[in-house]
């Protein structure tokens, strides 16, 4: 990610989209922040073909958490993630591992960014 977004960037969290509670797949979600500047949410999938979405933090409405019973049995969930962008209403970090963790980690972190931009809820709505 350094060749993206520069050396000075922080890996909050890292995991892919996994099979049978193992991480083989060629879609992979982050989350990276550059002290000072955001924070966001990246979701890369494709092995030939290379599709990059990424959200600012502070653009997150909401998020929900869906695991079925096989996605409980090895440890994994999906993530919605509601966002305020042009380019994308919803964000699925699908089969994450410990996704109630990770859901705490988008929360917080969607709290201190509008903190430090010092951006309430009600200004990023349409």
């Amino acid at each position: 990610m350094a060749h993206t977004y520069g050396n000075d960037i922080e890996v909050v969290w890292s995991d892919r989209k996994r099979w049978c509670g193992l991480p083989l797949s060629f879609t992979k979600y982050s989350i990276i922040k550059k002290e000072g500047y955001w924070i966001k949410l990246v979701r890369e999938m494709g092995f030939l073909h290379r599709e990059v979405e990424e959200v600012q933090m502070y653009r997150i409405d909401d998020t929900s958490v869906y695991r079925s019973m096989t996605n409980m049995m090895w440890g994994v969930g999906t993530i919605d993630v509601y966002c305020n962008d042009a380019s994308c209403n919803v964000l699925k970090l699908e089969r994450v591992k410990n996704p109630n963790q990770v859901r705490n980690i988008i929360n917080d972190l969607v709290e201190e960014d509008r903190r430090n931009r010092n951006v309430r809820q009600s200004e990023i709505q349409h």
